[in-house]
């Protein structure tokens, strides 16, 4: 079943207002008409659109302790051996999910832990798969740090119509692996880097589901 996020609520609200007084002061002043049809069609559409971003659908994650759950409903479209230099300072496997308009954009935790760091970025909006966009742009890094004493980092990162990046996690919190960590407003990416020794599990344009597929194991 899908509900809306929080983030969403209030404009999806504004919206449906907006819509409704736009359409009813279209019939006042110029009465019932075929243009009245194609207005209604074009508003619905929109408001659809706008209902997909915040969408935020109930989930069972399979808890376990060896795996890596995908952090965002999208494609991935990054799995390559980089060197992390924010935080490791080392060489890490990297897992890039893109989230197109139509995907869910709550963000989850790939695993279950103590969040060991966590560090807001300003930057810039280039498009999301830019070679840069994982270092330049709007970004947040997060850092948790398993119960065997594994770290793995992932960042939101924010993209050119993606200018909202939410969190709700701060040092030190337990986490969950499954729960929300946060949201990002109309599409972008998450990245997420991850010890040499883990073994990969996705595949490039795979599509996954955050919260449920699991893309690697510790």
């Amino acid at each position: 079943m899908n509900y809306i996020h929080k983030e969403g609520r209030t404009l999806l609200l504004v919206l449906f207002v907006c819509f409704i007084s736009v359409l009813t002061a279209c019939k006042l002043v110029i009465g019932d008409g075929s243009y009245l049809f194609v207005l209604s069609g074009f508003l619905s559409f929109v408001f659809l659109i706008f209902f997909q971003f915040f969408r935020n659908p109930k989930i069972q994650t399979p808890l376990n302790s060896s795996h890596i759950i995908a952090p965002a409903d999208g494609k991935v479209v990054v799995i390559e051996t980089v060197k992390e230099s924010e935080y490791f300072k080392d060489e890490r496997i990297q897992v890039s999910i893109f989230m197109s308009p139509i995907n869910v954009h709550v963000n989850r935790n790939p695993l279950s832990g103590i969040i060991s760091y966590f560090k807001y970025h300003p930057g810039k909006f280039l498009v999301a798969w830019h070679p840069k966009a994982s270092t330049e742009n709007e970004r947040t890094t997060v850092v948790i740090k398993h119960k065997n004493g594994t770290e793995v980092l992932f960042r939101q990162i924010a993209g050119a119509l993606a200018k909202r990046i939410k969190w709700y996690v701060k040092v030190g919190d337990n986490v969950q692996q499954g729960n929300e960590f946060g949201f990002i407003k109309f599409g972008s990416r998450v990245d997420i880097f991850l010890p040499k020794t883990a073994k990969i599990t996705a595949s490039l344009n795979q599509i996954t589901t955050g919260g449920e597929t699991v893309i690697a194991e510790l």
